[in-house]
C-alpha cells in the first residue's frame, strides 16, 4: 500500500510563498499521477494541480495557474507544490493524493480517481 505525508504549511501573509512537500512510503509513487487538492471549511474539496508518472506532464486549476508549480523527485519519492503570490482565498488544508492505476495520465482532477490520501497540512494566508 502506498502512505502519503504532507508537510510544509503555516501562516503566511497575502503575497508571500509556502512550498509543501509530499513523502511517500510503503509502495514507491513513481509510477502513479499525483495531485494536490485542498479544502476550506464548508466548501467541497477542490482540485489544485497533478502530475503525470514521468512527471514531464503537468496540470492546474484556473485558480492557481501561475502560481503554483507541481514538481516530484522520484528518487526521493516526494511531490513538491511551490505555491507563490499566495492569496486570502488560498486558505485550506491541502492534501496529497495517489491516481488509482500506475502509469496512467488524465490530466485527473476528480477525488474519485484516486485512491491514496495524506492527512492534509494547513494552509492560512492573511490579508
Amino acid at each position: 500500500q502506498v502512505q502519503l505525508v504532507e508537510s510544509g504549511g503555516g501562516l503566511v501573509q497575502a503575497g508571500g510563498s509556502l512550498r509543501l512537500n509530499c513523502a511517500g512510503s510503503g509502495r514507491t509513487i513513481s509510477d502513479k499521477t499525483m495531485a494536490w487538492f485542498r479544502q476550506a471549511p464548508g466548501k467541497e474539496r477542490e482540485f489544485v494541480a497533478a502530475i503525470s508518472w514521468l512527471g514531464s506532464s503537468t496540470y492546474y486549476a484556473d485558480s492557481v495557474k501561475g502560481r503554483f508549480t507541481i514538481s516530484r523527485d522520484n528518487a526521493k519519492n516526494m511531490v513538491v507544490l511551490q505555491m507563490n503570490s499566495l492569496k486570502p482565498e488560498d486558505t485550506a488544508v491541502y492534501v496529497c493524493a495517489a491516481h488509482r492505476y500506475d502509469r496512467i495520465w488524465y490530466g485527473s482532477t476528480t477525488t474519485s480517481q484516486y485512491d491514496y490520501w495524506g492527512q492534509g497540512t494547513q494552509v492560512t494566508v492573511s490579508s
